[in-house]
């Protein structure tokens, strides 16, 4: 049986279009608070707030005075947000040259667990989001991966089935959850692999060289 026609690829933001450094945004916090950067990230992923600071039931204003609150840290809120969008680097992972061609055959979508301020950054920032048109955020839709409603949501975006599209994802128990609902699951690495992969799956891929 011939392999469904790919119509769309669901990309991941962190650490596949963008290098994220965990360090450098918690290098900032940590400044004001007893505790290494390290351990700052793992106490905020722990938080009884995280999710519902991923999944939209925060605003960035709530989520600040919870950080500030409980880690006793003392910057205004233009301070914390500068500091929290350290973690994004600006030089983007994919270029425009790979992007572009994809864009032109395929309907591309973002699929991220991120959270306002990271998304209000990203848009401002990124050139790379005019490939974009479909964007899934966990914090607009009120859920986050692995939970497969919210890749429902990115295929419902493109208006595709799921066996007509790929997804993307440097966390392979993420691309695998894909994969469990019908799409093709691709766990990144590098642009060259991913290139790789892509036309593995028959879809033709941008120029990683570039």
């Amino acid at each position: 049986m011939a392999a469904a026609k790919v119509r769309a690829i669901i990309f991941d933001i962190g650490r596949v279009l963008v290098r994220i450094d965990v360090g450098r945004a918690m290098a900032g916090l940590a400044e004001n608070v007893a505790l290494t950067p390290e351990e700052l990230w793992s106490a905020l992923e722990k938080h009884p707030s995280w999710l519902d600071w991923q999944e939209g039931r925060l605003t960035p204003r709530d989520f600040y005075l919870s950080v500030t609150k409980r880690f006793g840290v003392t910057l205004t809120f233009e301070q914390f947000t500068e500091i929290w969008n350290r973690v994004l680097d600006p030089q983007p992972i994919l270029s425009e040259a790979f992007l572009a061609p994809l864009a032109k055959k395929y309907r591309l979508c973002l699929l991220s667990n991120t959270d306002p301020i990271h998304v209000a950054h990203m848009e401002s920032s990124y050139d790379f989001f005019r490939f974009f048109p479909h964007r899934i955020y966990s914090c607009a839709v009120g859920v986050s991966k692995p939970n497969p409603l919210i890749y429902r949501a990115a295929l419902r975006a493109c208006k595709v089935e799921a066996k007509n599209a790929i997804y993307i994802d440097d966390i392979a128990a993420y691309a695998e959850a894909a994969r469990r609902l019908g799409l093709a699951g691709i766990v990144f690495h590098s642009a060259e692999q991913l290139a790789e992969e892509l036309t593995a799956l028959g879809a033709e891929a941008g120029n990683f060289r570039a």
